[in-house]
């Protein structure tokens, strides 16, 4: 059943009314100055963990949207693996169906096992990675190269492409003179344990560039060689992968490529985008990011609690004004609501103030770059993303703390001034 307009009319009068009142008090001399002093105090610390919240926040975007890039420049849109198993034949209908498909525009076979590599005195296990030319064409490679080319094969030599932290430990650098030496054990006869050497394939590559990633996932492991260089080391048919990696072609859909080709090689492939690829570090990521969101919204907490000082002491200065109210014919609800919008009042004033600040500090950071990193990190200084979504959800949150601490000090009046 509708309300009557005059029912209606009635509320939204003792709504203004409530609010007119709140702000006025927010805003007047109070008669003792130290409530002004408490008052400005909450707003301010409201603002400084609001403020803080967006300023965090957009910083964990920052990193997050920079390593996206950085994994996207490394990782294929689309790649397959076994489900059970280290390697597989891509000579089959199936293999041969997909990479004839007009929605992928590169297909590329990756052979990808752990060798030894050596540098003079100096030795490291490495993860090696065997490419096919296109691998540029496939990734944005060139963009990570942190020294030297991307270059597998000069024509006449073996190359590779190392990761920054791989090249730091064996110290080395693009175009060095001297070979790296990749060891692997061969896959067909016995050990020799008198000449433990001759059961390990060994193969020569000079350096041509080192990219740079990420240090845990790859900067510190991985070496890229070409496909034939790969296939010699461990031993491997032309037909033998450990994955295939795939670009979509311009204007598809890359969630019902996927779908596709899941139908097609069915339930013995994993068939992973690029976030199912490195699913686990997103989610750190993002765990991260929420437990930060949540220590920095008890800080914001323990701020709001001055609103309750403020208001307390602001029922106790209004007591003439409360019975005044009273005397006019205000009821319990509408002196209650006058003190509670009060306190929300000083949580927007804060909020708007925190979130005003905050995003002007972010868009200061993102394109002048006044708080730097330092030397040694793929960018210069902290990278910073404002996101809409994260500052409703720090308006929302700031407004429900200040709405908790406002609630005590209101019940505060009914339980003393109205029994």
């Amino acid at each position: 059943m509708e309300q009557p307009a005059s029912d209606l009319k009635t509320k939204w009068r003792k709504f203004s009314f409530s609010l007119r009142i709140a702000r006025r008090y927010l805003f007047s001399k109070k008669s003792h100055n130290a409530i002004n002093i408490i008052s400005g105090l909450s707003a301010t610390g409201v603002a400084i963990g609001t403020l803080a919240l967006v300023v965090v926040m957009s910083v964990f975007n920052g990193f997050d949207s920079l390593v996206t890039d950085m994994f996207s420049a490394f990782d294929p849109e689309l790649k397959i693996t076994l489900v059970q198993g280290k390697t597989f034949s891509i000579d089959s209908p199936e293999f041969k169906e997909i990479k004839a498909m007009k929605s992928v525009a590169v297909f590329t076979p990756v052979l990808e096992d752990n060798a030894l590599l050596a540098y003079k005195d100096k030795q490291m296990p490495v993860v090696v990675k065997g490419v096919d030319a296109n691998y540029n064409k496939l990734t944005s490679i060139d963009s990570i190269m942190y020294d030297g080319d991307f270059l597998l094969y000069d024509g006449g030599f073996e190359r590779t492409v190392v990761g920054a932290g791989v090249a730091s430990l064996l110290g080395v650098g693009a175009k060095f003179i001297d070979p790296l030496y990749f060891y692997a054990p061969k896959r067909e006869g016995n050990i020799n344990l008198l000449q433990p050497e001759r059961s390990m394939n060994e193969i020569p590559a000079f350096i041509s560039g080192i990219f740079l990633v990420n240090q845990v996932q790859y900067d510190d492991h991985y070496v890229l060689v070409s496909m034939n260089f790969a296939r010699d080391l461990f031993n491997c048919d032309s037909t033998t992968v450990s994955a295939v990696e795939i670009k979509i072609a311009e204007n598809q859909n890359e969630e019902d490529i996927q779908k596709q080709i899941k139908s097609i090689l069915g339930n013995k492939f994993h068939v992973k985008n690029r976030y199912e690829q490195q699913e686990n570090f997103y989610k750190i990521m993002k765990i991260e990011k929420w437990f930060t969101f949540l220590i920095l919204s008890f800080i914001l907490l323990i701020a709001s609690f001055n609103i309750i000082g403020s208001l307390s002491m602001l029922i106790i200065d209004k007591k003439g004004d409360i019975q005044t109210f009273r005397s006019l014919g205000a009821n319990n609800r509408l002196i209650k609501r006058i003190f509670l919008f009060e306190g929300w009042l000083i949580s927007i004033v804060g909020a708007l103030a925190g979130l005003i600040l905050g995003t002007l500090a972010c868009f200061i950071q993102e394109y002048f770059g006044i708080v730097k990193l330092g030397a040694g990190y793929v960018v210069e200084a902290y990278p910073v993303v404002t996101d809409v979504k994260d500052i409703i959800l720090v308006f929302i949150t700031v407004l429900f703390m200040g709405f908790l601490a406002a609630w005590y000090p209101v019940r505060y009046i009914n339980k003393t001034l109205f029994n």
